[in-house]
């Protein structure tokens, strides 16, 4: 038995599913990775990947960049965790205000989940108000009023949610309406019906690898300023990928409030809502005791380590030329794949912005979540395991381009991705 057999069937023991969260890559092919570098990924028999999964997206700079290896390292000599204020905490949070047009402060939190939960919650301080409106197939993060209609297999007719996850509490749905994503005439509509009651709006800009429709985030825009709802936008995957000041950036379109995680802190675990100060100040604890006060705090928030390497990574992306060549590259790529699948005349499209897209199985224009229904699931499962067979590792349903992958790299995927899909249309 080999070491990286051992450690599967140890995983298997001492870890529900023998897995870390929900990532699979399937068809029996998991395996334990030993170390990462650059684009690549190298298991415990030393076999090479090449990685667009990227630890589901921070690794923007590839892994190991050395930029962040020497910040790290710099800051662990001074110490791990202080949970006081700490110079890069305030050097980071100072440069993610220069750089997002929401912003005006920053408020820590650890993980993408916590980001949209307390945006969540300072949105409905702000505001006065309890419900909120989200778009199916949009997600959140796994707190509770993020896992309603991410995935739902049969869904119900707008706005009602349908929650993703046991042990949500029921009496929570009352609290969460659903919209079309794209569909600004319905969103519009039930933003007039329920205006009163709403304490916020959330949206993925880009809502997984589906593109925003012409019109569709202005409108949005438009209609929650109309009736002084607060828009968040969830940049937990956008922010600092499509553009330095990311999704907002890039589409034109600020938000009041917004999450933004992954690749702000270089691979480790941090992520913030950033905001105005005239919502941000609930979280001031100068109104503690007052009914304005939101609490807040954890344990690693703002964590100097995680700091200083979001730093190091934000000082590489402000690098000239730094998102022309993410973007060159990452067009490329799903360029090949788009080729690939009119070659092999697989009923599939190839969906999303070039820093990070998929293919779904599907003929159907990929506009919002119900399209996303339409695909063979069965397909994507077969189509991600024919890449792993050939040591590509990509998300179960996305494609994270690095700034480390080179043109070697993304010819060596497109051809992988021409053999895969040489498979799968032999098994049509």
């Amino acid at each position: 038995m080999t070491d990286q057999d051992d450690l599967l069937r140890r995983a298997a023991h001492a870890l529900p599913g023998g897995l870390l969260g929900n990532h699979r890559s399937g068809a029996g092919l998991e395996f334990v990775v030993k170390e990462g570098r650059g684009a690549y990924l190298w298991d415990m028999n030393g076999r090479r990947y090449l990685d667009y999964l990227l630890g589901s997206g921070p690794m923007l700079l590839g892994h190991a960049h050395p930029a962040v290896v020497e910040a790290v390292e710099r800051q662990v000599r001074r110490g791990t965790s202080y949970m006081l204020l700490n110079e890069p905490a305030i050097e980071l949070a100072e440069e993610v205000v220069r750089a997002v047009p929401c912003a005006e402060q920053v408020r820590y939190t650890s993980s993408g989940t916590e980001a949209t939960f307390f945006a969540l919650r300072v949105a409905r301080a702000f505001r006065g108000r309890d419900k909120i409106m989200k778009f199916e197939g949009g997600f959140h993060g796994t707190h509770d009023y993020g896992m309603m209609s991410v995935s739902p297999r049969s869904p119900k007719a707008f706005p009602a949610p349908t929650p993703d996850s046991a042990g949500i509490p029921p009496a929570l749905e009352g609290d969460v309406l659903v919209a079309p994503y794209n569909d600004l005439a319905t969103a519009e509509a039930l933003i007039a019906t329920h205006h009163d009651a709403l304490a916020a709006v959330i949206i993925e800009p880009y809502q997984r690898t589906i593109v925003p429709a012409p019109g569709f985030l202005p409108g949005l825009r438009a209609a929650t300023r109309r009736y002084d709802v607060p828009l968040i936008f969830d940049e937990i995957v956008t922010g600092f990928r499509f553009a330095y000041g990311g999704a907002q950036e890039y589409y034109g379109v600020v938000p009041d409030l917004a999450a933004y995680g992954k690749v702000m802190a270089g691979g480790f675990p941090l992520a913030c809502v950033a905001g105005p100060r005239g919502v941000m100040r609930h979280f001031d604890a100068a109104l503690e005791g007052t009914p304005e006060y939101v609490w807040q705090a954890g344990t690693f928030n703002g964590n100097a380590i995680a700091c200083a390497a979001g730093l190091a990574t934000l000082a590489e992306l402000r690098t000239p030329g730094t998102y022309a060549r993410l973007h060159r590259t990452g067009a490329r790529l799903r360029d090949g794949l788009a080729a690939a699948v009119l070659k092999h005349g697989v009923a599939a499209r190839v969906s999303g912005e070039p820093p990070v897209f998929d293919i779904v199985f599907t003929d159907r224009p990929v506009v919002d979540y119900r399209a996303t229904l339409t695909a063979d699931r069965e397909r994507i499962k077969r189509f991600n395991a024919e890449l792993l067979r050939r040591g590509v590792v990509k998300a179960v349903n996305k494609i994270y381009v690095s700034l480390a992958h080179t043109d070697t790299d993304v010819d060596e995927t497109i051809d992988v991705f021409d053999r895969a899909l040489a498979v799968i249309a032999e098994s049509t």
